[in-house]
């Protein structure tokens, strides 16, 4: 049974979220000619991206061994400029490899 705080929370946060994406679209009119404010926005969704997954890549895998692998494949293949699906189909197979080995 949900508790009675639950929607109180749910509606803070809502709030909050939503207060966080409003405020500056209606804070800052004019375009931001800052060159270091511009090159920190620009580079923020790569860093939550890897902050968000690269934890998750070692966790997925019941053995630390094949995630690495899969990881260093992943590495290897984004190094070489290849396409996302390439690095994530390799990535994969690696990983299943390695579980077959190990």
């Amino acid at each position: 049974m949900i508790k009675e705080g639950f929607f109180i929370y749910l509606a803070v946060m809502a709030g909050v979220t939503y207060l966080i994406r409003m405020l500056p679209l209606t804070l800052i009119k004019k375009k931001i000619q800052n060159r270091f404010l511009l090159s920190f926005l620009y580079y923020i969704p790569y860093a939550v991206l890897s902050v968000m997954t690269i934890p998750a890549i070692f966790y997925a895998t019941g053995n630390t061994i094949t995630a690495w692998a899969g990881f260093i494949v992943a590495m290897i293949l984004a190094y070489m400029g290849k396409s996302l699906v390439t690095v994530a189909a390799f990535s994969c197979v690696a990983v299943l490899i390695f579980e077959i080995i190990l």
